[in-house]
């Protein structure tokens, strides 16, 4: 990802987002997000370059930094919550991608966001169903959405979805770990008994 364009259309990819530019300048051009009107995104251009500046939470603050030359304390913001990004091509658009991603997360309270933070609460050598989850994310009703959102992991080294059953205490769908055996495998090196594809909710449970 290198241009202002590319950015501002990942931006506006997500839902109840709209684009603006409120300082009367061209150069500085802002995704928000409806109804709260929090912004999330901000482009403009610095010394020959694009650069985004999106908002990080601490834990994620100086990795990025430290990671990639191109990312450096928010340009013109707080910087305890900012990063900027050069868009000099050398950062992978997985990686943009992603830091736009958590900076929408951070200003909406996505449920996505939530969900992430109940399951990495689930303790290693348990396992928790996708309505527990749910419910440790603030509604029992969205199981559902629980699903869709492990799925789409943006960090599976840190968000252990592998610990997340059914009701049954079935495991979930294979592809989503990596292929054939990999959520068993990954359950059993934590001490998880895996039999017939199922786990014993009354001795692996959370709860």
């Amino acid at each position: 990802m290198k241009t202002r364009e590319e950015a501002l259309k990942y931006g506006l990819s997500f839902p109840e987002t709209y684009q603006e530019a409120p300082f009367h300048d061209p150069n500085w051009q802002l995704v928000r997000v409806k109804g709260s009107g929090k912004v999330f995104l901000w482009t403009y251009e610095r010394d020959g370059y694009v650069n985004l500046n999106v908002k990080v939470s601490p834990e994620w603050r100086d990795f990025w930094r430290n990671a990639y030359a191109a990312v450096m304390p928010g340009y013109h913001q707080n910087k305890e919550h900012w990063n900027t990004i050069i868009l000099d091509g050398s950062l992978p658009d997985e990686v943009v991608k992603r830091m736009i991603a958590e900076s929408y997360d951070l200003v909406t309270d996505s449920p996505s966001r939530r969900i992430y933070e109940a399951v990495k609460q689930i303790p290693r050598g348990k396992v928790a169903t996708y309505g527990q989850v749910a419910e440790m994310a603030g509604d029992r009703k969205m199981a559902r959405a629980v699903g869709n959102a492990l799925h789409k992991n943006p960090d599976p080294e840190h968000i252990p979805c592998f610990r997340v059953v059914n009701s049954k205490g079935e495991l979930s769908g294979e592809f989503a770990f990596g292929g054939a055996g990999a959520q068993a495998r990954l359950l059993e090196a934590e001490g998880v008994e895996v039999v017939d594809g199922k786990v014993d909710l009354r001795k692996f449970g959370i709860c």
